[in-house]
């Protein structure tokens, strides 16, 4: 790749051909703009993706259709988020940092409009799926813009406020769905956020200027249309497996297809990339791996990402099933780990950077095998407030994964592969959060249905606490990494 140089947000010269910026220390009131304008619209798409999960049942009598059809709402947006997402490398190469957030922003207030007004389900369905193209698209641009603005010695600060987006967001989504369907109509869940989405929009198309340059790349259309079977199937079978089926405590032969099928197209995928990568052509740039503290972070994302959403699935099954809690109170006692998570993420952040990720993430990782241990030991009369108390803890060890993990992972990366490695973090935590689901519902379904479900849960949980351990393991690996140097290969 030759040497180019673009201008940053100040007019600056930035270097782009692998060899480290010389960034200066500060940044500009022009990068704090565009990277607080794509925080709080990467903050709203999140809090749309979980504020369906508890209107759910209100849908299910007002559209007047059954379980497995209003879980689409949920499916369905996660298959076009698996979709999307591996797209985005090319999708932030090809077009520049107004373009990818006017259409990001633009698909998104368009799928929330068309929810609001949804005469139907078929119409809040195709509503949601224009949504989740937006959002898919949201995380990637924002990662990749923090790694082009932010200097290398404030980037774990700034990563720490990401974490604010990626916590508080999901964490507030079922509290702020469950007070507006105690007062208001499954419709307002869309209303309220349609305003702040259309804000966001405004205020991007005034202020965000370019960051980095385009550059001209041939979409590999085999590719694109290899990545519905191959994440798209992937998601869908294990979001099958995990979801129970009318009684069913075993995968569905549909689901088991769904892999199947998900597992010979990912293989057929990545060999694609490897052979367009020599002709510098690759859909998704897999040479980020060649990078070990990258290829360390994101297993470690994944392990995270395991924990996170079956603890997120699972805590709300035992508070309301077996603790008979609304879903308003539900929402109400996940709310302070949620917002622990979020707003401890730039203290982490700066201590990131003055000290490393290995204190952090040791720490953080073990915290999280205790906290889940101590929750596969839940039983039937175990008080709300220690429930509280050891979310607050998973959540802080969670934290103390999330920011260390995202930044000393995309930190080596040459500029020509940070849209890249944001793209397979995200799509890596789209699929880590489905199979983490998948298989603690399932052990949670098929225990239930033999020993009753408070046996079921500790055995979920117990699951969870074995998959933690392997975070111990890779967070005692994790290094500090500089920036991308000349022949800076693995770390």
């Amino acid at each position: 790749m030759s040497t180019e140089v673009s201008p940053n947000a100040k007019g600056q010269s930035v270097q782009t051909d692998g060899t480290r910026p010389a960034a200066p220390e500060k940044m500009s009131r022009e990068s704090v703009t565009i990277i607080s304008t794509l925080l709080v619209a990467t903050f709203v798409v999140i809090l749309n993706e979980t504020i369906m999960n508890v209107a759910l049942q209100r849908l299910m009598v007002d559209l007047r259709v059954d379980a497995p059809t209003v879980q689409w709402l949920s499916t369905g947006f996660m298959l076009t988020m698996a979709v999307v997402i591996p797209t985005t490398g090319f999708i932030l190469q090809s077009l520049s940092t107004r373009a990818v957030f006017l259409l990001a922003m633009g698909l998104f207030a368009g799928g929330t409009a068309l929810a609001a007004a949804a005469p139907g389900f078929e119409v809040l369905l195709l509503a949601r799926i224009v949504q989740a193209g937006g959002t898919a698209i949201m995380l990637p641009l924002l990662m990749t813009t923090i790694l082009t603005l932010v200097p290398l010695a404030r980037r774990g600060a700034v990563m720490g406020n990401v974490s604010i987006a990626i916590s508080v967001a999901p964490a507030m989504g079922p509290t702020v769905s469950g007070l507006i369907l105690e007062h208001f109509t499954w419709r307002f869940m869309f209303v309220f956020v349609l305003p702040v989405a259309l804000v966001a929009l405004a205020i991007g198309a005034k202020y965000l200027t370019n960051v980095g340059e385009t550059e001209k790349t041939k979409l590999d259309f085999l590719s694109v249309l290899l990545t519905v079977p191959a994440f798209g199937g992937l998601v869908y079978g294990l979001s099958q497996i995990g979801g129970g089926h009318g009684g069913q405590t075993g995968p569905g032969a549909p689901a088991i297809a769904a892999l199947v099928i998900g597992v010979a197209s990912l293989a057929v995928f990545v060999l694609r990339q490897v052979r367009l990568q020599k002709a510098e052509a690759p859909l998704l740039d897999l040479r980020a791996f060649n990078f070990r503290m990258f290829t360390v972070s994101v297993l470690l994302m994944v392990v995270a990402m395991m924990a996170l959403f079956g603890g997120v699935i699972l805590l709300p099954l035992y508070l309301q099933e077996i603790r008979g809690l609304g879903s308003l109170e539900t929402g109400l006692a996940l709310l302070p780990g949620g917002l622990a998570m979020g707003l401890l993420g730039p203290v982490i952040g700066r201590l990131f950077d003055k000290v490393g990720p290995l204190p952090l993430t040791v720490t953080g990782s073990i915290l999280m095998v205790l906290s889940l241990w101590q929750f596969s030991m839940l039983d039937a009369g175990t008080s709300v407030a220690w429930i509280v108390t050891l979310h607050v803890g998973l959540s802080f060890g969670l934290a103390l994964l999330f920011t260390p993990a995202f930044t000393t992972g995309l930190n080596p990366l040459p500029p020509h592969l940070y849209s890249h490695g944001s793209a397979i973090m995200s799509t890596t935590q789209q699929v880590a959060g489905a199979a983490g689901t998948a298989l603690l519902v399932s052990i949670f379904a098929v225990v239930s249905a033999a020993s009753g479900l408070v046996a079921g849960m500790s055995a979920a949980f117990l699951t969870a606490t074995v998959i933690a351990f392997a975070a111990v393991v890779l967070s005692a690996m994790m290094r500090k990494t500089e920036g991308a140097g000349p022949g800076h290969a693995a770390h």
